[in-house]
């Protein structure tokens, strides 16, 4: 008994807290891991998989053992830290690297090659395609040499300003495999 309630309850009230406070961190995950940021070993992901494992683990072990309730809650640790390390290493950690966004920036564009879709005139604009890992985009362009650039030419971006690259001929020395 604890605070008058048998242990099983008192693993089943905390399972029922830190599931409600993991749906609640589903919806502010941003947020809480903003504010845990400058906690060093404090990833409330990590922390709310801990506790609600302890707490299932203890709940089952209580209602379905007559093991002593000390060596339940040492059972229920233990499953827990190897369960919720298992999760951190091979679950949290490689999707934590593998978040990648779809947008770019216009300055992560220098450096990129495109094809010419309109021809870029000496003094004017033309429309370039540039083929990403995230998908196509289509660019104003303009010359940065001030020379014309015809339809299908290969182009290298040197510079974007106010949303218009500045392109130049681009000779691939390297043939594509």
């Amino acid at each position: 008994m604890l605070f008058g309630f048998s242990l099983a309850t008192v693993y089943l009230t905390i399972l029922i807290v830190i599931g409600l406070a993991t749906i609640l961190y589903l919806f502010f995950a941003d947020v809480a891991d903003g504010l845990a940021e400058g906690i060093p070993f404090f990833d409330p992901a990590v922390m709310l998989a801990f506790i609600t494992i302890t707490a299932a683990g203890g709940y089952l072990c209580e209602k379905f053992t007559s093991l002593s309730h000390l060596f339940v809650l040492l059972l229920a640790l233990f499953i827990s830290l190897i369960s919720t390390a298992l999760l951190y290493y091979f679950f949290l950690v490689p999707l934590r690297s593998a978040e990648t966004s779809l947008s770019y920036t216009d300055e992560s564009l220098a450096g990129q090659t495109g094809r010419v879709i309109t021809p870029i005139p000496v003094d004017g604009f033309g429309e370039i395609v540039i083929t990403t890992v995230s998908g196509v985009i289509n660019k104003r362009a303009a010359s940065y040499n001030h020379e014309e650039i015809p339809y299908d030419q290969e182009v290298l971006v040197i510079e974007v300003v106010d949303g218009t690259v500045y392109v130049q001929a681009y000779e691939n020395v390297f043939p594509k495999i």
